[in-house]
């Protein structure tokens, strides 16, 4: 059947012959398991002498035997001639040219009214100052009167609500104190000095030692220390131990109260003389000439003790202890500690104190 087979030189037809062959007779089927050549075909092998067709299932055939591929693809051909290029298409017909439109009108504007050679029939024009518009311009008659473009005033809107409250502004620094007026009746004034600030010496000769700069007491503007030479070292408050009223209760220690305190002590001691009774000591004062000298309450003893430190001629006293003009009960005074501001309350008919008469003026 395969006689007629020479490997390479087989006609077209021997060669179809073969391959239909094959198919029909089942190598076709042995070899469809094995794609096994290197151009993606079929291998089977042709016995040289006794022209047996084998499918070896590998990619060689043995000893002998020449190889067949079958339905190995060919190398691609020559890409083939382009194409002649096509004919041109016939142009289209031209669009037929519109119609112009009719020119538009103008609308003018100025600072004062159009004159009739300005413009063409149908223009407007408008005032920009008065809000007036003029038109449109008529072919025979010209511009016609205008036309205020401004409308009628419009009603009142309803009142707005009140706004809110500001923020309250920062008070201002205090000012200065100012200096006290002199004395109109110059009872008080050392030559042609009417005036006084703390530390000074004053009309009685002893210290300043309160300026009533915010004129808080409307009886007197300064408080003056008597002269050393006032001073006693040591007296009892009072040696017939009565009750005073007068120098009791908070009212009694206020400034201002001491020149009140004094004349209830002395009223109330009948029997007491400057020996034994602090209140009258302190009134028998007549330093500078003056006869108003007194025993000073706790607080005016307190700005004494503020505001002298230092001056004044302060001895020390009896331990540094003088005494107020207050009475604590009915046995017992209070005395100021002029070194330390301590204050203390002690026996007033067995206990001793020291005793510096004030003035005010």
């Amino acid at each position: 059947m395969f006689k007629a087979i020479n490997t390479g030189k087989a006609s077209k037809s021997s060669f179809g012959l073969l391959l239909l062959a094959l198919i029909l007779g089942g190598v076709g089927a042995q070899a469809s398991e094995v794609l096994n050549s290197p151009s993606g075909g079929y291998l089977v092998c042709v016995n040289s002498k006794t022209k047996v067709v084998t499918h070896p299932g590998t990619t060689n055939c043995p000893k002998g035997s020449d190889k067949l591929v079958l339905g190995a693809q060919g190398a691609a051909g020559v890409d083939g001639l382009a194409g002649a290029a096509g004919i041109a298409g016939a142009a289209g017909i031209a669009g037929k040219d519109g119609l112009n439109g009719k020119d538009g009108k103008t609308l003018w504007n100025g600072v004062q009214d159009p004159e009739n050679t300005l413009g063409s029939p149908g223009d407007m024009f408008i005032n920009s100052v008065t809000k007036t518009l003029f038109g449109p311009k008529d072919l025979t008659t010209g511009w016609p009167a205008g036309v205020s473009m401004v409308g009628p005033k419009g009603d009142q809107g309803p009142e707005g609500s009140t706004g809110a409250t500001g923020a309250t502004g920062a008070t201002g620094a205090t000012g200065a104190s100012g200096i006290a007026a002199p004395i109109a009746t110059g009872a008080n004034c050392i030559l042609t000095k009417c005036t006084y600030k703390i530390g000074d010496t004053g009309p009685g000769g002893g210290t300043i030692f309160f300026v009533d700069y915010n004129d808080i007491y409307p009886g007197f503007s300064y408080l003056e220390a008597s002269p050393r030479a006032c001073e006693s070292a040591s007296l009892p408050w009072q040696s017939a131990g009565v009750e005073v009223t007068a120098a009791r209760g908070w009212a009694s220690r206020a400034v201002g109260a001491g020149q009140a305190n004094t004349t209830g002590i002395i009223s109330a001691s009948t029997g007491d003389t400057i020996t034994n009774n602090a209140a009258i000591f302190a009134a028998s004062c007549t330093g500078g000439g003056k006869s108003d000298w007194f025993l000073g309450s706790l607080g005016e003893m307190k700005l004494m003790y503020d505001n002298l430190q230092g001056v004044g001629d302060f001895g020390g006293g009896y331990y540094w202890w003088y005494w107020s003009s207050n009475e604590e009960n009915t046995y017992s005074a209070i005395e100021l500690h002029l070194k330390n501001g301590s204050q203390q309350t002690a026996n007033e008919v067995l206990g001793h104190g020291s005793v510096r008469p004030i003035r005010s003026f």
